[in-house]
């Protein structure tokens, strides 16, 4: 049995404490940026759910398990979790929506070629990937 005494375990427990709360409050930020999502076009929601989860596992077991188990949220999440798949339906959304918002971007802001053709790179880059992606159920 450690001993109390010991100045060092009660640090560590303290930073326990403070890293599993920091880790709580970035998962709870996380999920409300993802909830404001659902009604803001172009902010993704499942997305932010996604990086709330990792930030759950290591503060809330219990609101990591309410996250999985939701029946808005979870199915997506735990495909994602198991099997790095995304539904097609999202993959035509991610698509649409980078398309869609890459066009205000350049109807909006009319950039020259030099700054253009970087963010459609990048936007190219990001959908072929999610295009790429496996659907759920699928085995490679």
């Amino acid at each position: 049995m450690p001993n109390s005494a010991d100045p060092s375990i009660g640090d560590a427990l303290r930073r326990g404490r403070v890293a599993r709360a920091a880790w709580m409050t970035l998962g709870l930020v996380l999920v409300g940026i993802g909830i404001v999502g659902i009604v803001v076009p172009l902010l993704p929601t499942v997305d932010f759910m996604l990086l709330a989860l990792p930030c759950f596992a290591r503060s809330s077991p219990r609101l990591e398990a309410w996250l999985l188990g939701h029946p808005r949220f979870g199915p997506p999440l735990r495909a994602w979790r198991h099997e790095r798949a995304v539904p097609r339906h999202v993959k035509f959304m991610a698509i649409g929506g980078m398309a869609f918002g890459y066009g205000l971007f350049v109807f909006h802001v009319q950039p020259g070629l030099p700054l253009a053709l970087p963010v459609a790179a990048v936007l190219l880059f990001w959908a072929v990937w999610i295009a790429r992606r496996p659907e759920p159920g699928m085995r490679r």
